[in-house]
C-alpha cells in the first residue's frame, strides 16, 4: 500500500498521529513526572535514528545532513526533554510546526510502500517530534513562558542563516569537484528550502520575492502570528499582570 497525499492511507496516517499523541497523554498522565521524563526521553532519541537511517540508507550522505527544521528538531528534543530547559522546550514548541507540516505535506515522500522502513523513518520519528513537544507543556514538565517568544525567533533566524551559508558553500564544493549524487547529477543542497521553495506556500512566498534567502523571511509575520496563538492565553495574563502593577 502507497502512502499517498491526501489519499486514503494518508489522511488514515494523520489521524493516527492525533491517536498516538493522546495516547500518550492518557497513559503518561498520572505517572510521575519521572516516568514521564523517562518515557518521553527514550521516545525523543527516534528522530536521531531516523538521521542516521538516512544518513546510511540513501548512500548520498551530503543530501542527508541533519539541517532541515524537523532534523535540528530531532537533535535537540532528547537535551529538552531531560534538562526541562524552558527556552529549548519553547523553541520546540514552534519547530514541532516542521513535524507536522512534514506530516500533511508529504509529496516527496507519497510513494512510500506503508510499513516499509522508508515508512517507519519518516512517519514516526515526525509524529514524535510533533507530539513530545505538545505533550511536555500538557503534562506539565514545563510551562510556556511569553517571554520565550523572542529568543524562539531569535534561534530559527540564526539557524536558518547559517544553514543557508551552509547550502551556497555545499553546492559550491559539490559544482567545482563534480560530485554527483545516485542519479548522476551534481549534488546541490536545499536545506530549510533556504535556496527555492519546495511546496505552495513558499512558492507564494518567492513570487513576491523570487531571492534565495530573502524569500524566506516573509514567513517571519506567519511565524508571529503562530506564536501569538501559541501564547494568547500568557500574552493576556501578562498585560492584565502588568496593567494590575501600574494600578
Amino acid at each position: 500500500m502507497v502512502w499517498g497525499t491526501f489519499s486514503t492511507n494518508h489522511i488514515i496516517s494523520l489521524v493516527a498521529t492525533v491517536c498516538i499523541i493522546a495516547a500518550l497523554f492518557f497513559i503518561l498522565r498520572k505517572r510521575s513526572q519521572k516516568v514521564q521524563t523517562i518515557v518521553l526521553g527514550m521516545l525523543s532519541f527516534s528522530g536521531m535514528g531516523a538521521i542516521i537511517f538516512n544518513l546510511l540508507m540513501w548512500d548520498s550522505p551530503l543530501e542527508y545532513l541533519p539541517l532541515h527544521l524537523c532534523s535540528l528538531n530531532a537533535l535537540v528534543l532528547p537535551f529538552a526533554v531531560f534538562t526541562k530547559n524552558k527556552t529549548l522546550n519553547n523553541l520546540l514548541l514552534f519547530w514541532a510546526l516542521g513535524a507536522l507540516l512534514a506530516l500533511v505535506i508529504n509529496t516527496a515522500q507519497a510513494h512510500f510502500e506503508i510499513f516499509s522502513w522508508t515508512f517507519v523513518f519518516y512517519y514516526f520519528p515526525h509524529t514524535l517530534e510533533l507530539g513530545i513537544p505538545i505533550l511536555m507543556f500538557a503534562l506539565g514538565l514545563v510551562k510556556k513562558d511569553v517571554r520565550c517568544i523572542i529568543s524562539t525567533i531569535v534561534i530559527t533566524l540564526v539557524c536558518y542563516t547559517l544553514i543557508h551559508f551552509i547550502n551556497v558553500g555545499l553546492n559550491a564544493y559539490c559544482l567545482a569537484n563534480n560530485i554527483l549524487d545516485t542519479a548522476g547529477s551534481v549534488i546541490q543542497v536545499n536545506y530549510m528550502y533556504s535556496i527555492t521553495p519546495a511546496n505552495p506556500v513558499l512558492q507564494l512566498f518567492y513570487s513576491i520575492v523570487p531571492m534565495p534567502y530573502w524569500y524566506m523571511l516573509l514567513a517571519v509575520p506567519v511565524i508571529v502570528v503562530y506564536l501569538g496563538g501559541v501564547y494568547f492565553p500568557e500574552i493576556i495574563t501578562a498585560i492584565r499582570n502588568k496593567k494590575a502593577q501600574k494600578a
